[in-house]
């Protein structure tokens, strides 16, 4: 095994005034093996661990921690670092390098791909799990019917008492006041100096845009090249995109994906959208019978932002359909049968054409509580002060009504209603030295990022925004395939001009072969949509934007 070091270069500190720093500015980084599986990676990374202090404001007060990070290295003559980041908050980030520098490899040629398993989060593949809060099981409710939409005094406080748990268990960890943006973006500016370099590329995914612009913030003047993808609105609240989430997700639902559903499945699940979503309902009364908690099946349909949830809900829908009606279910549409049968391998543990609805009813896809990642609920719920309680339950019952697949149940599930931390440090806005450099990019139906909050974000800060029309996806760059997004992105990485507002057209959904065009905030794009070919990458493309999409999703 080759493994190289580097050696970050630093002015000796004065001998009067020892520079706290110095020793994490100076520390050698050792380059190997990582300890995640890499067999399906088009490129290989090297990985290591670097050591950050836990308070950048007070580097000599407390235990250190460690950060994981990984890279790709530029295949040819090198112009710096791309840092990546998948979003969360909470996604590790190190197995990101390896798949997008092998997915854009002219980007890669020239820059080093690197990924960083943020403070918090442990290492990817390896044995620290990092800050995991651990939740008292027997203080959570033990009822397995829980509906959202019973609006009694008894069903708010049942669903209340698992946030408050979550909150509480997670603020009991030492660790979590230093678990935030701020800190890590002054893990992301070490590692600049670390790499030698004298300003730091980004793409960041969902939350990775709010860090990335953050980072902008608070070090302007090293900031590079930056791409924002799926962005939240980095110029407000981070708490308001989750907040959103019923909006977005039943928009999503409605316009683009029970119209999907009628294309694809007309025999089951109705021929108009309209049927489908009355359908939908009674398979929700249906699964409620087999023992499967209402809100449980409704959170299959939440943050339905990627190839492998839609074909789970696909699968639940139409096992459950069959059940319900009392007849065979049919062959799958052909162009989707390999993607419900992975996506069926990898949620239930059976071949798509053996699962059955009691199948999905024994085993339906749901969080576990037992030991929860600490680094989102520390990030969201501690960047910024968080609303109370009583302000999220108000949030409920106006969103309810509007936005019934997920309105009802957000605001009772949100834990940021019980985090009692202040935030410690300030998170700077944008300077227009920074925006300059930034890209954000968007789709018009992603169901986790709203089209507005990235709009609202781009428009404050006076960035052009590439729009996706008609995309109803998590990730755009790199991993949807969408070849108008890629060229403009990749051509800004390499040299080109920032590329001016532009929408481009979105690429078909999942086993169709032209896109079915949905009124929407886009608009119209430019130019007319091609085909997105499946070609020998497209399975990667499809993975790594599940995972982006996995590590964003509520749950």
């Amino acid at each position: 095994m080759t493994v190289s070091v580097l050696v970050a270069a630093t002015a000796p500190a004065a001998a009067t005034t020892p520079d706290p720093l110095a020793p994490y500015r100076g520390q050698e980084v050792t380059w190997g093996a990582c300890p995640f599986k890499q067999r399906t990676q088009p490129r290989q990374a090297q990985c290591a661990r670097i050591t950050v202090p836990r308070d950048w404001s007070a580097p000599a007060g407390g235990t250190d921690l460690q950060v994981a990070i990984s890279r790709a290295p530029a295949t040819g003559t090198r112009q710096g670092a791309i840092l990546v980041n998948p979003g969360g908050p909470g996604g590790r980030g190190t197995s990101l390098a390896g798949a997008l520098a092998g997915l854009e490899p002219s980007v890669n040629e020239h820059y080093d791909i690197v990924g960083m398993d943020p403070r918090g989060t442990g290492q990817e593949g390896g044995d620290d799990q990092g800050y995991v809060c651990r939740v008292p099981l027997a203080r959570l409710p033990q009822e397995d019917d829980l509906d959202a939409r019973d609006r009694s005094a008894a069903s708010i406080a049942l669903h209340q008492q698992t946030p408050r748990v979550l909150a509480e268990a997670c603020q009991s960890d030492a660790r979590a006041p230093f678990i935030t943006t701020w800190q890590t973006a002054h893990d992301m500016d070490l590692i600049r100096t670390l790499l030698g370099d004298e300003k730091l590329n980004y793409l960041g995914f969902s939350y990775g845009t709010w860090l990335g612009a953050k980072y902008a913030s608070l070090f302007p003047e090293r900031a590079g090249k930056m791409v924002l993808d799926s962005s939240v609105n980095f110029e407000g609240r981070l708490q308001a995109a989750f907040e959103a989430f019923p909006k977005i997700d039943q928009r999503q639902f409605d316009r683009v994906y029970a119209p999907w559903l009628a294309r694809r499945f007309p025999d089951q699940l109705g021929k108009t959208a309209a049927e489908v979503r009355a359908k939908w309902e009674r398979l929700r009364t249906y699964f409620k019978t087999k023992g499967v908690p209402p809100d449980v099946f409704d959170q299959v349909f939440v943050g339905n932002g990627s190839t492998r949830q839609w074909m789970t809900g696909a699968l639940v829908l139409t096992k459950g359909a069959a059940a319900l009606d009392g007849a065979a279910t049919p062959p799958p549409p052909a162009a989707l049968r390999n993607d419900l049968d992975r996506a069926s391998r990898a949620v239930f543990g059976l071949p798509a054409d053996r699962l059955t609805a009691t199948d999905v009813a024994e085993d339906p896809p749901e969080p576990d509580y037992a030991d929860v990642p600490g680094t989102r609920l520390a990030v969201a719920c501690g960047d910024q002060p968080a609303r109370t309680a009583s302000w999220y339950k108000l949030l409920s019952d106006l969103q309810g009504p509007a936005y019934p697949l997920f309105g009802w149940a957000y605001g009772l599930s949100e834990p940021c209603g019980y985090w009692s931390d202040e935030p410690r440090h300030e998170l700077p806005k944008l300077p227009a030295r920074a925006a300059k450099n930034i890209l954000v990019v968007q789709g018009e139906f992603d169901p986790q990022t709203g089209y507005e909050q990235a709009e609202a974000a781009a428009r404050a800060a006076g960035i052009p925004m590439i729009s996706v029309a008609d995309s109803p996806f998590h990730g755009q760059y790199a991993v949807s395939g969408n070849s108008c997004v890629d060229d403009l992105v990749n051509g800004f990485f390499l040299g080109n001009a920032r590329p001016a507002a532009t929408i481009c057209p979105g690429v078909p959904l999942p086993g169709e072969h032209q896109v079915f065009p949905v009124p929407g905030p886009a608009g119209e794009p430019a130019q007319t949509t091609a085909p997105a070919p499946r070609d020998a990458r497209s399975t990667v493309r499809e993975r790594l934007q599940d995972n982006i999409s996995a590590v964003n999703r509520r749950q």
